[in-house]
C-alpha cells in the first residue's frame, strides 16, 4: 500500500492508493508538560482542536507546520508519528511508502525537513512532491502531458499558482497570505463590528459555514468584550465575504502574475483548458468568481477541493516518469 500526504497548515489529509481517504482531520498536537520530562502528546487532529481554548494550563496546543512548511523538526516528527498511529487504529495497514506535499515556493531546506521528519515518524521511503502537481493529478491532470495546465492552491498557509507542462514547472507565483490570515480577519471583523469574542475554531466555523449557506444567516457563539458574558449574534456571508475582501483581492494580485510570466502559446492552452482551483480556503464564498474576473480565464473548483492533493500524492507513487519529473528528494 502507498500513502499521499497533505501535511497542511490547517488540516491533515492522508489517502490510500486502495481503499481511499483514511485520515482527514486538524493539523493540532495537544501536548501535556511535566516537569523536568520531555512533553507529551496527549490528543491528535480533530480531538486536539476539541480542546482548543477549554485544556487547562499543563497542556499546549502546536501546530506542526506554518505556512506550509516545518518550523520544529521534533513536534513535526510527533505529529506525523502520532497521525500515523491514530489512522492505523482504525483497521487499516500501515504503509511504508509515501509521497508528502510541499509547497512549490518552499526551499530546499524547508522541504529536506519534512522529509528528515517524515522518515524519522516511521515512512519509508518518502518522496517530496509539489502540492500544486498532486492536487492536479488527483483533479485527473497529466503534468507529463505536452499541453500547458494551470492550477491555483489555496490552504491554510500559503497560496500558490502554478503552470506547468510536459515535466516541468513553467511558472509559479505564491503568497503567505491564506487561510489563516482570513480567518484571523474573521475574527476581527466580529470583534470591531459585532463586539463578540470568538475562539479560533469559532472564526475558522463562521468562514467555513459563510462558503455553504450563502445567504442564510449564521449564528454566532462568543464573549461580548464589554460586558464579558456569552453572546450570540446573527451574521450574514457577505459580511465574512466582506471581512476577508483585503486579504482576497492580495491573494488575487499575486495569483494573476503568474500569467505575466508565461509565452503567448501557453497561456492559449491555460485559456482553452481553464484553470482548477482547490484547498480548502479556495471554497470561501465568491472566491472562485472573483479568480475567474482576476484572471480572465475560466476557473473551475475541483470536486474534491480539500482531498485531491493527498489522493494525486499517492498516484504519484505508482508513477515512475511522474516522479522522475516533480519529486524532490
Amino acid at each position: 500500500m502507498d500513502l499521499g500526504i497533505d501535511l497542511g497548515t490547517s488540516n491533515t489529509v492522508v489517502s490510500d492508493l486502495r481503499r481511499g481517504i483514511i485520515y482527514d482531520e486538524p493539523s493540532v498536537l495537544l501536548l501535556r508538560r511535566s516537569n523536568g520530562r520531555r512533553d507529551r502528546v496527549f490528543a491528535v487532529g480533530s480531538e486536539a482542536a476539541d480542546l482548543l481554548g477549554r485544556a487547562p494550563s499543563e497542556f499546549v496546543s502546536v501546530r506542526p507546520l506554518e505556512d506550509g512548511v516545518v518550523t520544529d523538526l521534533e513536534t513535526a516528527r510527533a505529529y506525523l508519528r502520532s497521525v500515523l498511529q491514530k489512522a492505523g487504529r482504525r483497521g487499516w495497514g500501515l504503509s511504508r511508502r509515501a509521497a508528502i506535499g510541499v509547497p512549490v515556493g518552499s526551499s530546499a531546506l524547508e522541504h529536506r525537513a519534512l522529509l528528515e521528519a517524515s522518515e524519522e515518524s516511521g515512512l519509508r521511503p518518502v518522496v517530496a512532491l509539489d502540492t500544486s502537481i498532486a492536487g492536479a493529478i488527483g483533479c485527473g491532470i497529466d503534468p507529463l502531458e505536452r499541453r500547458v495546465h494551470m492550477v491555483v492552491d489555496v490552504g491554510g498557509g500559503t497560496a500558490e499558482a502554478v503552470a506547468f507542462c510536459f515535466g516541468g514547472v513553467l511558472a509559479h507565483r505564491s503568497t503567505k497570505l491564506a487561510g489563516v490570515e482570513m480567518t484571523l480577519a474573521v475574527s476581527r471583523y466580529l470583534r470591531e463590528a459585532h463586539h463578540l469574542d470568538v475562539g479560533e475554531l469559532e472564526a475558522e466555523s463562521v468562514k467555513i459555514r459563510s462558503s455553504a449557506q450563502d445567504d442564510v444567516p449564521l449564528v454566532v457563539q462568543g464573549r461580548d468584550v464589554v460586558s464579558g458574558r456569552p453572546l450570540l449574534v446573527t451574521v450574514k456571508a457577505a459580511e465574512v465575504t466582506e471581512a476577508v475582501r483585503s486579504i482576497t483581492e492580495e491573494i488575487l494580485r499575486t495569483l494573476a502574475a503568474c500569467l505575466d510570466d508565461l509565452p503567448p502559446q501557453a497561456l492559449a492552452d491555460v485559456l482553452a483548458e481553464g484553470v482548477v482551483v482547490f484547498g480548502g480556503s479556495s471554497q470561501i464564498h465568491g472566491f472562485t468568481e472573483e479568480l475567474e474576473k482576476s484572471l480572465g480565464l475560466p476557473v473551475k473548483l475541483a470536486e474534491s477541493p480539500m482531498t485531491c492533493v493527498a489522493d494525486g500524492a499517492a498516484r504519484a507513487l505508482r508513477n515512475r516518469p511522474l516522479l522522475s519529473a516533480y519529486a524532490r528528494r
